[in-house]
């Protein structure tokens, strides 16, 4: 039995997160939260509600429109992607050489390490030319190396990072 509906009396069924797709048609707004809230407090004046259920409420509602009005990708999280990353910031240390580096490989290979570039024999991570690794570790390595000894750079991923962005490549 499938446990997300079909189709819904208000809107169909999101088909890859099967979110219900009425749910990001809320009659209430995260921007109108406070509002409601305070709208729940006086109502408890009226009628004797709890402070505590409505802002129970609130938080609820709160959590449940954060929640589905974030979209979701396939895409979006690779744990490889992930330990390249960690490990390349472990091999930096800084946190804003390593800004830098993300930021440059990012724009270079989105850090696949079978990135290949047709127009030249740059392959990888870091988009190195006439590399022969496959090693997606070893790749992190040499691209660090490369910016550590290049004459321009000096080790700095961020001088790196200009100069991608003024010409286009490192």
């Amino acid at each position: 039995m499938n446990s997300y509906p079909q189709k819904l009396s208000t809107g169909g069924v999101d088909k890859p997160t099967h979110r219900g797709q009425y749910l990001t048609r809320l009659a209430i707004s995260p921007l109108y939260l406070k509002q409601y809230l305070l709208f729940l407090k006086d109502k408890k004046d009226k009628k004797n509600l709890n402070t505590k259920t409505a802002v129970k409420n609130g938080i609820a509602l709160l959590i449940v429109i954060l929640t589905i009005n974030q979209p979701i990708s396939a895409a979006a999280y690779n744990p490889s992607i992930e330990a390249y990353k960690l490990y390349a910031h472990m091999m930096v240390g800084s946190d804003k050489q390593y800004r830098c580096l993300v930021e440059l490989w990012d724009r270079e290979s989105h850090w696949n390490p079978k990135a290949d570039n047709p127009k030249s024999s740059a392959y990888g991570i870091p988009q190195l030319l006439k590399m022969t690794t496959t090693n997606p570790y070893r790749q992190i390595e040499l691209g660090i190396k490369y910016i550590d000894n290049h004459k321009l750079y000096k080790g700095d991923s961020c001088k790196a990072l200009a100069r991608h962005k003024r010409v286009g490549h490192y």
